[in-house]
């Protein structure tokens, strides 16, 4: 089962819209949060729908729109979406005015805006897609569930293209309760030196990564998608090594086959040892590079890190900015990804 990525939109912390240069410039931003680097909606969006969209609508819907105007596809075959979060700022709003308003006289707008699949709903409504649409919430899970999804619907042969993505926000109101359970940095933290701040917790981000698939190659695909793999709270290191030979070895890839290991290294002490861990055994002598400097932790950063990926293959070079000495062409890339020690999972991508 695979799928060739045919093109991209991205919205994140970095200068990633409009397809500029692949992370010539690095954006910095300090403290425990990363908010995206949003472009000018207008090209996109008509402005009258501008005023009426959450800051979460505009990014999904700009990152897909972007994504479909490379590809030079006006409709696509289905969309698949996936979100841990949804719409927290419209959830928040509806929330406030609950309490505010004695839960009387609430305008309904910011609750029908507030559902998980409010992003690719407004996708299908502005193309006028009338087609397959699925959102997917399954936490740490939900990009690679609408990714698997999106794959099982080219092998069966119904649909010749589909756009995939991810989306999540960060608010002031849900920073504020996660990061009671522990799960960012205190103080005033750079993610230029977030591996330098050995302690618990990462920066918070968020995103929006649109991909077109398609069923069969063309000349301008950045990679193609060789497997997808998930597994659920595995008990040790020895389950963790299992699962990732496991993988590769269904889809026969050797491990010197890969040239760049992509890893979800956050600046969690804890979760940053099984990366180490990982890395002095199944992936000893294989380059790797983190992402999550670049866009901040959150549930679907795999989808930056599936964009970072695509990206290397298609120029065959590392940035000079992500600091490697790595000079060799990559065609084989695997990201591996976890989400809290909870969400583990595997990503192949190959040169088309």
């Amino acid at each position: 089962m695979k799928a060739y990525i045919h093109a991209t939109g991205n919205i994140s912390a970095q200068k990633t819209f409009g397809h500029p240069p692949l992370l010539q410039v690095l954006v910095e931003q300090s403290g425990n949060r990363m908010r995206c680097t949003e472009p000018d909606y207008s090209a996109f969006i008509d402005v009258k729908m501008i005023r009426r969209m959450s800051r979460i609508i505009k990014m999904g819907v700009a990152a897909a729109m972007e994504c479909l105007q490379e590809a030079g596809v006006k409709n696509p075959d289905a969309i698949v979406t996936g979100t841990a979060y949804g719409c927290l700022e419209d959830t928040g709003i509806f929330l406030k005015k609950m309490v505010q308003q004695n839960e009387e006289m609430l305008t309904p707008t910011a609750f029908i805006q507030s559902t998980h699949n409010t992003i690719g709903g407004q996708i299908a409504l502005l193309l006028q897609c009338h087609r397959y649409n699925n959102t997917f919430v399954h936490r740490g899970f939900s990009f690679e569930s609408a990714l698997l999804d999106a794959m099982m619907l080219l092998e069966e042969g119904n649909v010749n293209n589909v756009l995939a993505g991810s989306v999540d926000e960060i608010t002031d109101i849900s920073h504020a309760i996660l990061s009671r359970f522990g799960l960012y940095k205190n103080g005033n933290v750079s993610n230029n030196s977030l591996y330098n701040d050995i302690s618990g917790g990462s920066i918070a981000g968020e995103g929006a990564a649109f991909f077109l698939l398609t069923r069969d190659p063309s000349k301008n695909d950045y990679a193609v998608i060789d497997g997808l793999h998930t597994f659920y709270k595995p008990a040790n290191i020895i389950e963790v090594s299992g699962q990732i030979l496991s993988f590769l070895e269904n889809i026969s890839c050797k491990i010197d086959e890969i040239d760049l290991i992509i890893i979800g290294k956050s600046g969690d002490e804890a979760g940053d040892a099984i990366y180490t861990q990982i890395g002095q055994s199944v992936f000893a002598n294989i380059p790797a590079i983190p992402y999550k400097n670049l866009c901040g932790e959150y549930p679907t950063s795999n989808g930056f890190a599936l964009w970072l990926a695509a990206g290397i293959i298609k120029s065959g070079n590392i940035p000079s900015t992500l600091n490697t000495a790595i000079t060799k062409k990559i065609k084989r890339v695997l990201i591996y990804n976890h989400y809290q020690n909870i969400h583990h999972s595997l990503l192949l991508l190959s040169a088309c």
